[in-house]
C-alpha cells in the first residue's frame, strides 16, 4: 500500500468514532460522503464567482410570466435581481431510493446538493417573503425504517442559511396507493404512507400573509351554533371562548392538514402530451397545493418562482390569480407538454372544492387479536401466511 494511504490503528479507530458519529454503517460511507460533500462545496463555490450568463434561456413565456430551459441557478444567481422574488413556491426532486424519469437525488445526499438553490433562494427572496417546499418522505434501503433527509433539510435551511420555520403542513392525498407495498400488504408491519411534508419558511418570523384568504366551509356544528347562538364559558381544557367565537366570519380557518386528492388522469394537459408524443410529467401536484400558499402569501402582480417546474402548474396558477412568475425546467420535453397549461382559456373561474374527505378513527373496527397475533421480528422474515408469527428470532435468522 502507498505510504500516503497508511494509517496507523489510532488513526483508523478515530475516523470509525468520527464515521460513527455522523450515523454511518462503515469508514467506507463516511469517506464517500466526505468525497460527495467536496464535490458539491466545489460546485456552490463556482457559483458563487459566476452568474453563468447564457446557459438558460425562455422556452417559451406568457403576459405574466416565462417558462426557462435550463438550471435554476443559473437564473438564482443571474437573471433574478436580489430581494427580488415574494414567494417560491416549488416540489423537488424527492430524495428517493429508486431512480425516477424526472431526475430525483439519493437522499443521504440530498443537503449537499440543495445547498446551492438555498443560497440563491436566499439571495432572491425578499425579506417578507416565503419559501415553501412540497417534499415527499423516503424509506432506508431494504428495511422498514423512514429516511430523515427531509427533516435534515428543513434544519439545514434554519441553521445554516437563516431561514424561519413559519409553520409546517402535511399535503394529505387521500387517494395515494398503499405503500410501500413489502412493509404495508405483504409483512404488515407499517400503515400507508399518505401524506407529503411541506414547509413554509421565511427568511423574516413575520413574512406577509393572511389566512383570510384561504377559508374553508363551516362544519355542520359550527353553522349550527352561528345560527342558535353560544354561550361565553371556560373550558375544562382551560380555553375561555368568548361571545366572538359566535361571530360569523365567512368560512373557517383550515387546518395545516391540506386534503387533496391527486387524482387527475386526464385533461388538456394529459391529452395534449398524448396528441404530441410528449412525456407526461410523473410528479405533478394538484393545482391545490401551490393555489392555498399563492392566495395567501401573495398579491397580484407579486413574482412566483419555481426553480423545480416541471409541468409548471405553479405557472398555471399563477398565470390565473394574475401574478408574475418564472418556472425553471431542466428538461425541454416536459416545457413542450406545459404549454398547454397556458392555451385559451387560461383565465377561468376558479373551480369551487366541493369534494370533502373523511379520516376514520383508528381502532373502529372489532379485531381479534388472539387470531392475529403481532408479527414479533418486526417482518425482518417474510411469512408465507400473513399475520402467521415468524418460527425463529433475529438472532437465528440466516
Amino acid at each position: 500500500m502507498p505510504a500516503e494511504f497508511q494509517a496507523t490503528a489510532d488513526d483508523l479507530g478515530a475516523v470509525k468514532e468520527v464515521a460513527r458519529r455522523r450515523g454511518c454503517r462503515s469508514v467506507a460511507e463516511y469517506l464517500r460522503k466526505v468525497l460527495a460533500f467536496a464535490e458539491d462545496q466545489a460546485q456552490s463555490e463556482h457559483v458563487d464567482r459566476e452568474t453563468r450568463p447564457g446557459r438558460i434561456y425562455t422556452h417559451f413565456e406568457t403576459p405574466l410570466g416565462k417558462a426557462l430551459c435550463g438550471n435554476a441557478l443559473d437564473y438564482l444567481f443571474g437573471q433574478a435581481a436580489e430581494g427580488s422574488v415574494d414567494l417560491i413556491m416549488t416540489s423537488p426532486p424527492f430524495g428517493l431510493l429508486r431512480k425516477k424519469s424526472y431526475g430525483n437525488k439519493d437522499a443521504d445526499r440530498y443537503c449537499d446538493w440543495f445547498r446551492p438553490f438555498a443560497r440563491g433562494f436566499r439571495r432572491v427572496l425578499k425579506a417578507n417573503g416565503s419559501l415553501v417546499i412540497d417534499i415527499g418522505g423516503s424509506w432506508e434501503l431494504g428495511r422498514p425504517t423512514r429516511s430523515l433527509y427531509h427533516f435534515e433539510l428543513l434544519l439545514m435551511l434554519c441553521q445554516e442559511f437563516g431561514f424561519h420555520l413559519c409553520q409546517e403542513h402535511y399535503w394529505w392525498n387521500p387517494s395515494k396507493l398503499p405503500t410501500p407495498a413489502e412493509w404495508v400488504n405483504i409483512r404488515r408491519v407499517r400503515v400507508k404512507d399518505a401524506v407529503n411534508c411541506i414547509w413554509w419558511l421565511s427568511l423574516s418570523p413575520w413574512p406577509k400573509a393572511n389566512n383570510r384568504r384561504v377559508l374553508v366551509p363551516y362544519s355542520e356544528s359550527m353553522r349550527s351554533l352561528l345560527k342558535n347562538g353560544y354561550k361565553a364559558k371556560l373550558r375544562p381544557s382551560g380555553h375561555e371562548i368568548s361571545e366572538n367565537f359566535s361571530k360569523d366570519n365567512g368560512g373557517s380557518v383550515p387546518p395545516n392538514l391540506l386534503a387533496v386528492a391527486n387524482t387527475e388522469s386526464n385533461g388538456r394537459y394529459q391529452d395534449y402530451c398524448r396528441r404530441n408524443d410528449l412525456p407526461i410529467h410523473p410528479a405533478r401536484f394538484p393545482e391545490t397545493v401551490p393555489e392555498y400558499f399563492i392566495r395567501m402569501l401573495t398579491d397580484r402582480d407579486d413574482l412566483i418562482v419555481d426553480p423545480f417546474a416541471g409541468s409548471c402548474v405553479t405557472g398555471a396558477v399563477a398565470e390565473r390569480l394574475d401574478r408574475k412568475w418564472v418556472c425553471c425546467e431542466l428538461d425541454r420535453k416536459f416545457l413542450a407538454g406545459a404549454m398547454a397549461r397556458f392555451q385559451p382559456p387560461v383565465k377561468t373561474q376558479t373551480r369551487k372544492q366541493t369534494t370533502t374527505y373523511v379520516i376514520n378513527s383508528p381502532c373502529n373496527i372489532d379485531t381479534d387479536e388472539e387470531k392475529i397475533p403481532l408479527i414479533s421480528d418486526g417482518g425482518y422474515r417474510r411469512s408465507t401466511t400473513l399475520g402467521e408469527p415468524p418460527k425463529s428470532k433475529i438472532s437465528s435468522a440466516k
